[in-house]
């Protein structure tokens, strides 16, 4: 396994961790259910440290694809802007988490406002995740750059290739 691997591997934990988080912490509000609104605290404490491991593999991955025919330093640039802002807002989030939980255990009054920030910090790194996900999925996949238009010019590419 190389740091492309490793990469692509971690990177994908806190992407679909903070998207299942925030679903089960509305599930916790909806079912006004404590425990799964904890659960939903762990899902997010553990999506940070995955963010941690996915944001220092990142260099080693990026030693490698730059060298790779095709691939845009521009590409690589936005991606790494983005991952540090989600890497960044995936700390906050984590922290935010870690607080409410012990404040959650500690039974306090404050608990229910720990809960609500947690909620808007997820929402907030979902549409995060969104772009990260997608600016690293461009680096190497053309054929998700520029929508529509450039799968059909590379159907109509695959096309004229059956042709020879």
């Amino acid at each position: 396994m190389n740091d492309v691997h490793l990469h692509l591997i971690v990177t994908h934990l806190p992407i679909v961790g903070v998207l299942i988080g925030f679903l089960i912490l509305l599930t916790g509000y909806i079912t006004k259910s404590p425990q799964v609104k904890a659960t939903a605290l762990g899902i997010f404490i553990f999506s940070a440290l995955a963010t941690i491991a996915a944001f220092y593999t990142g260099e080693g991955a990026e030693d490698i694809v730059e060298k790779l025919p095709g691939v845009s330093e521009t590409l690589i640039h936005k991606h790494e802007e983005l991952a540090e802002l989600f890497y960044t807002m995936m700390l906050i989030l984590g922290g935010a988490s870690l607080v409410a939980l012990f404040i959650h255990y500690k039974k306090s009054a404050f608990a229910k406002y720990g809960f609500i920030v947690v909620l808007l910090l997820s929402l907030s790194n979902i549409v995060i995740s969104k772009y990260v996900g997608t600016s690293g999925g461009e680096i190497i996949h053309a054929e998700i750059r520029g929508g529509a238009d450039n799968l059909i010019q590379l159907d109509s590419h695959h096309d004229n290739d059956d042709d020879d």
